[in-house]
């Protein structure tokens, strides 16, 4: 293994990003601080510092880190038609969040300091994240506006995030092992059948 000093400013990030992922999974989202990290990796907290800028910094790093490995599996779907789209893009936001509850937890619960706004890139990832769910519902209503879109999929969105959040509390008062799956079924089945009803009363 290098020495401490053999790490360069990347290599040393991607280490404590590691560390910081391990300590969140393992322990949880209280257990997380920079002197948990520099232990983990065998460095000062001086030396965390050089790399992020503070706690709050790691942990929107480590947010981005999670996001990006979700928008890898959606893109990773294969099927084709829209509707069978958002069916697969609901099941893999539900798996993923069962496979990492506590990053999942740090992702929606993270908040920083007053007046201190996103990073860019998570931002971006976040548009990517609904860009998803955009392109299946524009080919499936292209009478939409753009706005009335963004509305629809965040309303999408919503409903199979509850869905996930319940899931990972034990809230969903189901006996049946697959009651989530069935829920995002009946959830995205039953938006479309109504929004698909109401374009034909307008029509």
């Amino acid at each position: 293994m290098a020495r401490r000093n053999d790490h360069t400013r990347e290599e040393l990030r991607e280490l404590a990003l590691e560390a910081a992922e391990h300590i969140v999974q393992t322990q949880g989202v209280e257990a997380l601080s920079t002197r948990k990290v520099a232990t983990a990796i065998g460095y000062s907290v001086g030396s965390l510092y050089s790399v992020f800028s503070n706690l709050d910094d790691l942990c929107w790093q480590l947010n981005t880190r999670t996001l990006t490995e979700l928008l890898e599996e959606l893109e990773r779907q294969q099927a084709e038609e829209p509707k069978a789209c958002l069916h697969a893009y609901g099941l893999i936001y539900l798996q993923f969040a069962q496979r990492h509850p506590e990053r999942w937890r740090l992702l929606f619960e993270h908040r920083s300091p007053e007046g201190k706004q996103m990073p860019d890139a998570l931002e971006t990832q976040i548009a990517t994240l609904f860009s998803y769910i955009d392109r299946c519902l524009g080919t499936l209503f292209p009478a939409w506006s753009a706005n009335e879109l963004a509305l629809r999929a965040r309303t999408v969105w919503s409903g199979v995030h509850g869905i996930a959040q319940l899931q990972l509390g034990d809230k969903l008062f189901l006996q049946e092992p697959d009651g989530a799956t069935q829920m995002l079924a009946l959830l995205i089945d039953g938006l479309l059948k109504g929004w698909q009803q109401e374009g034909e009363c307008h029509a």
